[in-house]
């Protein structure tokens, strides 16, 4: 499931992959008017900012000279340029709202989606960009993701100037071109909450699955594929519930419907674990809110699997091709 399902898209897996923010669309915005994150205690217009600190919802992010010195252009949410003096050093993770939102601020637990823009501060040079789902509060973070979305309206253009050894450690990350004595720039479009996909119930041309006697199913498919994302609970389970971002362990049987040829499985072998915000997004949405023990079979089109990454070449998938996966759910985590 993790070489066949997987889409990761932590910043994390990112900028450890060189490829950190892929070539293409940027965030925007003005940089006119900076809105400078101060959020002292002694400022009654950030009592509410204080009380979320206290509650561990997020934490006191200040602006400083390296933030303030980013300067920003592009339209908000698909194209982001930064410049500022090189080198650009910061001893301590700084946030500057360049823009600020209209939208209600991000709280603990939220999916935002996002664009990010990162760079060298040493010359200036841009690592890539790319569109992001971020949760706040999440501890898996490094927290310069944490910051740029922590507490701030939606509709907010931030910027956030990290020394790179807080973000890798002395070393830095070789592959991304950062060294630990570097200090790292990230502009982040705060764009919008992300609505959680849900899948539609499986009425029409539902396929039948068996089980034999080791508990390995087949499948057998009706009709053309589907064009929506739809699911059918087999077998209704009495455990804990699935949440966004838990770990799971499932067994699974993915099916190419296009092709009708199985393209993976657990089955026969050992039940995989991971995080539903690790796998293809139609597969994660199927996962939340099923119990564990629950057995069910999911269709996801396209849009909400191989298709945004152009398929999956090595399992014979096309960038078309609908898949289908038979699941039961073993175990669940928190995230």
């Amino acid at each position: 499931m993790r070489t066949l399902a997987s889409r990761r898209t932590a910043p994390v897996a990112l900028l450890a992959a060189a490829a950190l923010l892929l070539a293409g669309c940027g965030g925007g915005g003005d940089s006119s008017s900076k809105d400078k994150d101060t959020k002292s205690t002694d400022d009654p217009t950030s009592s509410a900012t204080a009380q979320k600190i206290a509650t561990g919802q997020c934490q006191e992010r200040k602006a400083g000279k390296a933030s303030d010195g980013v300067k920003v252009t592009g339209d908000f949410g698909k194209s982001q340029t930064a410049t500022f003096d090189k080198p650009l050093e910061s001893d301590d993770l700084e946030r500057t709202v360049v823009t600020k939102g209209t939208g209600a601020s991000t709280k603990a637990g939220d999916e935002v989606e996002t664009l990010v823009t990162a760079y060298t501060g040493k010359d200036g040079k841009s690592l890539g960009s790319t569109p992001l789902t971020l949760t706040v509060a999440d501890k898996s973070l490094i927290d310069a993701f944490s910051a740029a979305i922590e507490c701030v309206p939606f509709g907010s253009r931030v910027v956030v100037a990290v020394p790179a050894i807080q973000m890798y450690g002395p070393d830095g990350n070789a592959q991304a071109g950062i060294k630990g004595d570097d200090t790292v720039v990230l502009v982040v479009d705060v764009i919008k909450k992300k609505v959680p996909l849900k899948p539609a119930a499986w009425t029409k041309n539902v396929p039948t699955v068996t089980f034999d006697k080791a508990g390995k199913p087949t499948l057998k498919l009706v009709g053309p594929p589907a064009k929506d994302l739809m699911l059918k609970v087999l077998k209704p389970g009495s455990g804990e519930v699935v949440k966004s971002g838990d770990q799971v362990t499932v067994d699974y049987q993915g099916t190419d419907w296009n092709t009708k040829k199985i393209f993976d499985q657990s089955y026969g072998k050992q039940p995989v674990p991971f995080k539903t915000t690790e796998v293809v997004q139609g597969f994660g949405a199927a996962l939340v809110g099923q119990k564990v023990g629950t057995r069910l079979v999911v269709t996801i089109p396209a849009q909400y699997g191989y298709g945004p990454s152009g398929g999956n070449s090595s399992a014979g998938i096309g960038p078309k091709d609908v898949i289908v996966f038979v699941v039961e759910i073993k175990a669940v985590a928190a995230g």
